[in-house]
């Protein structure tokens, strides 16, 4: 199935609304799951960062996870960060531990190689071209720093992708089940995302398919 693209930063605030209020504990859980098989240790006083961060719960999970680490949480979406920052307004443990940052990729602010660890969810399908990411990764990571990426996974075909729709986002409001929609076709397939790694010079991450939608590039960036 040829890839769509689709808009690169969430302008909707209804739309991100209905993202903040869906139920993506499955997959936000399978990204915690899959971070610590990583084995990344206790975290003390490291910096992570966090790409494309939405409404939130990924650098918040990863906050709860690790209570002595701090991240920067990057989303170009203003109504996006507005949700995240509310999220936080409820938790000051973590809030104070957690900055928020509203910027679109590529960023001059992430040139400095200064991150331990960098987290990416649900960012790559949503670029046009892919390097922006990889390149953000690459320029954020300290030498050595601990990498995962996940995302949706194009499916084979149009039916193929109908049928993830109505499993997952089903009882979903139609808004949120378009856009869903809309992800699966600017998704990347695994070869694909491997080609782009090869591209950037990231042949240590490595690309695995961890769900029936999902793929992710997890490893550390070069020493």
């Amino acid at each position: 199935m040829k890839r769509r693209p689709k808009p690169e930063v969430m302008a909707d605030a209804a739309l991100a609304l209905a993202y903040a209020q869906a139920d993506f504990s499955e997959s936000n859980g399978l990204f915690f799951k899959l971070l610590r098989d990583l084995d990344p240790g206790d975290l003390e006083d490291q910096q992570a960062l966090d790409l494309g961060c939405g409404s939130g719960d990924i650098a918040i999970r990863f906050l709860k996870a690790w209570p002595g680490a701090r991240c920067d949480a990057l989303d170009g979406s203003a109504p996006m960060l507005a949700r995240a920052q509310t999220a936080l307004d409820a938790l000051p443990g973590v809030a104070r531990r957690c900055r928020l940052l509203q910027e679109v990729l590529p960023s001059p602010r992430l040139a400095g190689g200064t991150y331990d660890l960098v987290l990416s969810n649900s960012l790559l399908h949503q670029l046009h071209d892919p390097q922006v990411l990889w390149h953000a990764v690459r320029a954020a990571g300290r030498p050595g720093a601990l990498v995962l990426v996940m995302d949706l996974m194009r499916p084979p075909s149009p039916g193929w992708a109908e049928s993830l729709v109505v499993t997952y986002v089903g009882d979903e409001p139609e808004l949120l089940q378009n856009d869903y929609r809309a992800a699966l076709f600017a998704a990347f397939e695994p070869a694909e995302v491997q080609a782009q790694l090869a591209e950037a010079g990231l042949e240590s991450l490595e690309v695995a398919v961890v769900s029936d939608r999902h793929l992710t590039v997890s490893g550390r960036l070069p020493g």
